[in-house]
């Protein structure tokens, strides 16, 4: 919060980059205009330059200031995320902070006031305008046609994280209870101020959020609410970017005439891991956000009845589903919110999964509403990317310099010359003959590992320098390794506990997650090379996890991200799981239902990787029949959902044939498969005839008790 006294007089502002705020035009007077800017409590002030500004009593009455370099002047700690409201509900709690008057006090130092109220989206949106309710009005003060308000104007308005106008004037007529707002919206509207603010440090934004369903979004899939990379792997997130799009051309204009269509649509898109279907939805994002459009990733811990909340979206929306197969209560609900939206605006489903099997059918045809509603979308096998060999070389190159620009940004490679070795590149022997060079991911990992490789730094493990192309993510995961052994030295980590267990550690995070931090410690006591380490300890682990890997939130949560892109940590855990085979079975000692599906979705996903051989698919399937009672329900679900099924399959048609499983346990079995499952249906049957003949020598044994 800043305070803001130019041409005009003195007003509030609100930094939205290192040295620029966002204040009000009727302040600060037009583009180019010097005004002074000091913190309230501060030491001094600082000058500065009004480098955007809009009409003064206008709609878009706010401006942009860039404050001069000055020690005076403290840069605000993170991003602004800008946001709108995008239903009618009313009552929309907001805040603001500033310096009016009515704060004030003679011979006093200039104070702040903390403003509540609410926001109704249908007051004022004839003029473009918000009308702030404010919970407290300021009372007794004196009729003489002054404001108590003033020296408020420019202040931020924050719908819980979300800056969401500007306040702009005392509304008439409310008895200094209301004030009249600038909406963000109007703001970037205006093509000059979004270059302003990109221009200026305050970030490139595109679109805004939907403040009534920020608690239902991914914070993961915001570009201005990333974490910076710590370590190589961050930059191949597909959220980033780093690595410009391209490509698919007729399937994004088959998207977006599918967005154009009105009313609602679902669409499905599947492919295996680093095909590129998240990198694509991201695409569509950006453009349709461009055009006004609200884009909602919602987090995969978000409960079904808060997704109910999409049915009451006033403005065009497009929800991404991402890993759609393991997330089914999700889509029903989706699917009911779809069914209850009034339509009036567009509301479409993009759901993105690796396979289009069991799972789909069975989603489809959940409910009477699926069924109406997504047995018509389109499906779309998303094929390899870059599937003409000829241009291999000019996309590879691409991504290294992509690579190179950003490198940089990385902790530890600030030095090295990485445009230099972009430049100077060779790109793979083989990169025009082999398939795997089709995968687009493989392609950038490739590009990533080769420019690591060319400096001082090598990786751990001794993983550097080209080789099988099916072996690139152990050369990315060698260099990752550089960075968890410098941290965990740094935290006091080792040599007391050896890299071995931190690696350890890490698998298990990613097999079967946590949900905050008590959670967290309940895994790793479960971890045999952990459960006699001290809490402290322990802590020392989870804080480690998190610095390498930085939660995107800071509400109550998993105290940490994860390991991207995917393949990374599927490589990752797949070796910790094939170096010890019954590593798995530590953490299943009290797991609840959401990490034993995590943990046998991830550990198929690692299994399927060529790398191993099938060892982790045999693997898993004993696992799953040591474990049989408690895994069961979970191991036909899974069997439903993963593109690596035969662990599962195999498994199950063990457990069916041992002639040690119980009636009960057999019957236990039959009751949890669907009611319809192509991949299922043999063993459903063989299952169904084996009960028929226990109980059949059972009838003949006691006709009276079984007849």
């Amino acid at each position: 919060m800043a305070s803001v006294t130019g041409p005009k007089g003195a007003g509030s502002g609100y930094a939205v980059g290192a040295r620029l705020v966002l204040t009000s035009a009727h302040v600060t007077g037009p583009a180019s205009v010097r005004v002074q800017v000091f913190h309230p409590g501060g030491d001094g002030s600082a000058g500065g330059t009004v480098v955007w500004a809009g009409i003064p009593g206008g709609r878009d009455d706010a401006s942009l200031v860039l404050v001069d370099d000055s020690p005076n002047w403290r840069p605000p700690a993170g991003p602004v995320l800008w946001g709108r409201p995008d239903t009618k509900r009313p009552g929309t709690p907001c805040e603001t902070w500033g310096v009016p008057d009515e704060a004030q006090r003679p011979g006093r130092p200039v104070e702040a006031a903390h403003v509540h109220g609410e926001v109704n989206p249908g007051s004022g949106f004839v003029g473009n305008q918000y009308v702030m309710d404010l919970r407290t009005p300021a009372t007794g003060w004196p009729g003489d046609g002054t404001s108590p308000w003033s020296g408020l104007s420019g202040a931020a308005v924050f719908c819980d994280r979300y800056l969401t106008g500007v306040v702009a004037s005392d509304r008439q007529h409310s008895d200094h209870g209301q004030l009249n707002v600038v909406p963000s919206y109007v703001l970037h509207h205006d093509p000059a101020f979004r270059t302003a603010l990109a221009d200026h440090g305050g970030g490139s934004q595109v679109g805004l959020e939907a403040v009534e369903f920020q608690d239902l979004a991914d914070p993961t899939t915001r570009p201005a609410a990333r974490p910076a990379p710590v370590t190589p792997a961050a930059l191949l997130e597909a959220g980033r970017q780093t690595v410009p799009f391209h490509g698919r051309e007729d399937l994004i204009s088959q998207l977006e005439g599918w967005c154009g269509q009105g009313g609602f649509g679902a669409w499905l898109l599947h492919g295996p891991g680093g095909q590129g279907k998240t990198r694509l939805a991201h695409h569509l994002a950006h453009l349709l956000t461009a055009r006004g459009w609200t884009v909602l990733w919602p987090r995969a811990d978000a409960r079904p009845d808060q997704l109910l909340e999409v049915r009451r979206a006033a403005k065009p929306l497009l929800v991404v589903l991402d890993y759609a197969e393991t997330r089914p209560s999700q889509l029903t609900a989706l699917v009911e919110a779809a069914a209850e939206h009034p339509r009036t605006s567009p509301l479409k489903l993009l759901l993105l999964a690796r396979t289009a099997g069991d799972w789909w059918q069975q989603a489809s045809t959940a409910t009477r509403q699926a069924e109406d509603l997504l047995t018509t979308a389109p499906t779309n096998f998303l094929v390899p990317l870059e599937d003409e060999p000829n241009l291999r070389v000019g996309h590879y190159r691409d991504a290294a310099h992509a690579l190179a620009a950003t490198l940089p940004t990385v902790p530890g490679l600030a030095v090295h010359d990485w445009t230099t070795a972009a430049t100077t590149l060779q790109p793979p022997r083989n990169l025009d003959e082999d398939d795997a060079y089709g995968n687009a991911l493989t392609l950038h990992m490739t590009a990533l590992a080769d420019l690591l490789d060319t400096a001082p730094m090598k990786p751990a493990g001794g993983t550097g320098g080209e080789g099988d192309v099916r072996d690139v993510e152990d050369r990315l995961l060698g260099h990752e390794a550089r960075y968890w052994q410098s941290s965990a030295a740094a935290r006091g980590l080792t040599p007391g506990l050896g890299m071995d267990t931190l690696r350890t550690a890490l698998a298990a995070a990613h097999l079967t997650g946590a949900t905050d931090r008590e959670h967290t410690d309940l895994l790793w006591r479960r971890l045999s090379a952990l459960a006699d380490q001290p809490r402290d300890r322990r802590n020392q682990i989870t804080a480690w996890l998190a610095a390498l890997y930085p939660a995107t939130t800071s509400r109550n949560g998993p105290p940490w991200g994860t390991l991207q892109p995917d393949r990374l940590a599927e490589r990752h855990t797949g070796r910790a799981l094939d170096a010890d085979p019954y590593f798995a079975d530590q953490l299943l000692d009290g797991a609840d239902g959401p990490q034993v599906e995590q943990l046998l979705t991830v550990y198929s996903r690692a299994a399927a990787h060529p790398s191993f051989r099938g060892r982790l698919d045999t693997h898993l399937t004993d696992l799953c029949i040591r474990h049989h009672q408690q895994l069961s329900p979970h191991i036909v679900t899974t069997a439903t959902r993963t593109d690596n099924s035969s662990p599962f399959t195999n498994a199950l048609d063990t457990i069916c044939a041992d002639p040690a499983t119980t009636l009960d346990a057999l019957t236990t079995l039959y009751d949890r498969f669907p009611r319809a499952s192509h991949r299922l249906a043999t063993i459903a049957a063989r299952l169904a005839t084996t009960i028929t003949g226990h109980y059949r020598t059972l009838a003949e044994a006691n006709p009276d008790a079984h007849l």
